[in-house]
């Protein structure tokens, strides 16, 4: 029954609100305006203080640690490198035969589990 009174109390608010809001909006245009302007101001204000003192310093999880260093093998592994006038120059340059990299590959960490399906074959069939 409380809860049914609070909630009555909370839409006759919202409910004056509006009505101060409009009466406002159309008696004093430019006097709304920028008490609306001021108050978000304010409010960003208030934001930025909070973020940039506790928010922004604050230690990542685990997890994001983990994406950061991902992100940061992937870059390295798929960066591709922009020739510059120094490497256009080489390339021109006849070509010296080199020797053949050897191409390591690295173990999977996946692992093949065999099981056991003569044993459900057999138990099926029972």
């Amino acid at each position: 029954m409380s809860g049914r009174k609070l909630s009555v109390i909370v839409y006759v608010l919202i409910g004056f609100a509006a009505i101060g809001l409009m009466s406002q909006l159309f008696s004093n245009t430019t006097g709304f305006l920028f008490s609306l302007l001021k108050s978000i101001f304010i409010g960003l204000l208030i934001f930025g203080l909070i973020y940039f003192l506790f928010l922004k310093n604050r230690v990542s999880s685990s997890d994001a640690k983990k994406y950061k260093q991902a992100v940061k093998q992937s870059k390295q592994k798929y960066k591709q490198k922009k020739p510059s006038s120094k490497a256009k120059t080489i390339q021109q340059q006849p070509i010296k035969p080199q020797a053949k990299k050897k191409n390591t590959r690295q173990t999977s960490h996946l692992r093949v589990i065999d099981g056991n399906k003569t044993k459900r074959k057999k138990r099926a069939s029972n």
